[in-house]
């Protein structure tokens, strides 16, 4: 099976700043902010949801495409793509913008300062699905807001099932937006905060929400996820990482276990540990494409964590 991922394509340009922010900031004078701090460490990530979850199902040995927009300056991103063999056929180059882009200066509380740069990402929607050959699984992630209409639209129109996964772009929609996507996807994966935004803009609650697709995916960071079907609801436990770095791309990473385990039509038990394996795998290395595994590597951290072995 193979899996056509619509999403956003990014750079993240990482700065530490070695001290805390509100050190230099005086609360009665943010009116008139003019602030500059000193960054020494600063690193430059690949990253986007679209991308991220390509590299992380390629890991798995899933053939995931991503299909996002970007800009003239894609170079560096699309050689790394070259090079760890993920497909860029659907990768839309737009030499009139820049590649997405976030700006993301962290100080020693862990306090982020972020500034986006959508670029390309805002003219998603000139890729089609119907565009993609031999797709029998979608995934619509966070992407320029028409762009994400069009695809699940398209999606749906080809008859083809896809998780809905409105993260960082669930700001963008209101409630009969929600509703719309949700009745169009076959399943919806979120997080417990972005759950809780869905249901005060539905009026839906989880197991309604449930009733309308074959899965609802709720992550709850260390108190594991849980996995709504329409009669049961599935408790899966959280693996166990080594050590925590960096949490940066982890719901990208479980979300390609999803991908996988819906690929390869495992059993959600299964599904859902797989897609808990990978969060706690990336959550150990910092950037959101640098962690790495063999198959019989993540067999072995798969038992350490459920007690078990992975038919697969």
């Amino acid at each position: 099976m193979s899996a056509l991922i619509c999403g956003s394509m990014a750079y993240d340009t990482i700065m530490v700043f070695h001290d805390k922010f509100k050190n230099h900031i005086l609360p009665d004078k943010v009116h008139i902010l003019n602030v500059a701090f000193h960054v020494p460490d600063m690193r430059r990530e690949f990253g986007g949801c679209a991308g991220n979850i390509a590299y992380n199902l390629k890991l798995l040995g899933g053939e995931g495409k991503p299909m996002g927009t970007v800009g003239a300056d894609f170079g560096p991103y699309g050689e790394w793509m070259d090079r760890h063999g993920i497909p860029r056929d659907y990768i839309k180059q737009i030499n009139e913008t820049y590649t997405a882009q976030a700006f993301i200066t962290t100080d020693m509380d862990d306090n982020q300062i972020i500034a986006f740069h959508p670029g390309a990402m805002d003219l998603a929607h000139q890729n089609r699905v119907q565009d993609a050959s031999g797709v029998t699984l979608g995934m619509v992630s966070p992407d320029g807001r028409d762009g994400m209409i069009e695809h699940a639209t398209q999606f749906a129109e080809a008859g083809i099932p896809f998780i809905f996964d409105p993260g960082q772009g669930l700001p963008l929609f209101g409630g009969d937006d929600l509703k719309d996507f949700i009745d169009k996807a076959s399943y919806v994966c979120v997080n417990d905060y972005e759950g809780e935004l869905i249901q005060e803009r539905t009026g839906w609650s989880p197991h309604e929400i449930a009733e309308r697709v074959e899965a609802l995916i709720i992550t709850r960071g260390a108190k594991g996820s849980e996995i709504y079907l329409k009669n049961k609801r599935i408790d899966i436990p959280a693996a166990k990482p080594h050590e925590i770095n960096d949490p940066t791309g982890c719901g990208d990473a479980f979300r390609a276990g999803l991908l996988y385990g819906l690929m390869n039509d495992l059993d959600w038990e299964t599904t859902g540990r797989i897609a808990a394996m990978m969060g706690a795998i990336k959550i150990e290395k910092h950037g959101t494409q640098n962690h790495t595994f063999s198959r019989n590597e993540f067999e072995a951290r798969y038992k350490e964590s459920f007690g078990h072995g992975l038919a697969w």
